[in-house]
């Protein structure tokens, strides 16, 4: 088991990966970050993608849908962008964002998902 940051430093070894956080849907805070930059801010990322997560719950619920988010892909025209919820603690998700040129989508969905399992809240 890791805490917050050993578990998003462990994120950020996966190729392609700029700036990964832990953040809170109900809230839009960041519960811990790392990497990003000036021209992109993982906090105000994370934060506007509370939206991405309560839409896709409330269309779920709308529909009857009974299950579990795994993640959610979003892709850029240069980056994958990825939102994870945490099985363990609804409300709860990690995000990454990847830079597609040298980013293995499917080695970093396995991988976030390695990382959702190690971490201890």
């Amino acid at each position: 088991m890791a805490n917050v940051k050993q578990a998003l430093e462990e994120a950020m070894k996966i190729d392609g990966a700029f700036a990964v956080c832990l953040a809170d849907a109900n809230s839009g805070m960041t519960l811990g970050s790392v990497g990003g930059s000036s021209a992109f801010n993982i906090e105000a990322a994370a934060a506007g993608n509370t939206e991405v997560m309560r839409a896709k719950m409330k269309t779920m619920k709308a529909l009857g849908i009974k299950d579990r988010i795994e993640d959610m892909l979003i892709t850029l025209g240069e980056q994958y962008h990825i939102i994870r919820p945490l099985a363990a603690r609804e409300g709860l998700f990690l995000y990454i964002a990847l830079h597609r040129s040298n980013a293995n989508l499917a080695m970093a969905r396995f991988r976030m998902a390695d990382v959702e399992k190690a971490i201890q809240l």
